[in-house]
């Protein structure tokens, strides 16, 4: 498989399809995107994935949504741009990279292969935040947790 290529795109061009894969809720994303650093992976003219940092101070940036289109999972494009989203947090000036997550499942254990550690967990965040029930293998999302890495 040849390798991605990355490049940084207004947010109005953001994949909205490969953003929704990462948070189901549009309205969360709309209500965020305008505010990020968005960067996208293509495989020639094709994106296959994207990320989004946003501003929270000077010296904390937050990974708003990163996402890989499910064909092209278990590929190396979701580590590639991880790396991408921490190198651009340093260049960016931040000195901390922040994400919230679900408690469980797969997204927790690639963030903390890549250093992020648990700060923090708010209770009900998911039964709070969206209208609908999100499940991952059979398990309802309630809490969120809040990952930190220190750049």
């Amino acid at each position: 498989m040849p390798n991605p290529s990355l490049h940084s795109v207004p947010g109005d061009q953001a994949p909205m399809h490969l953003l929704l894969e990462a948070d189901p809720s549009a309205e969360a994303i709309a209500g965020y995107l305008h505010d990020c650093h968005c960067v996208v992976a293509r495989l020639g003219r094709t994106t296959v994935g994207v990320y989004l940092l946003k501003a929270l101070t000077p010296d904390t940036w937050e990974l708003m949504n990163i996402a890989v289109a499910p064909e092209h999972q278990a590929q190396g494009i979701g580590r590639l741009l991880l790396d991408d989203a921490i190198t651009q947090s340093r260049l960016l000036g931040a000195r901390r990279l922040e994400l919230g997550t679900g408690s469980f499942g797969h997204q927790l254990t690639f963030y903390q292969r890549a250093g992020f550690r648990v700060v923090a967990v708010e209770p009900d965040y998911f039964l709070a935040h969206y209208p609908e029930p999100l499940f991952e293998h059979g398990l309802q999302h309630r809490d969120r947790l809040r990952l930190a890495l220190t750049l």
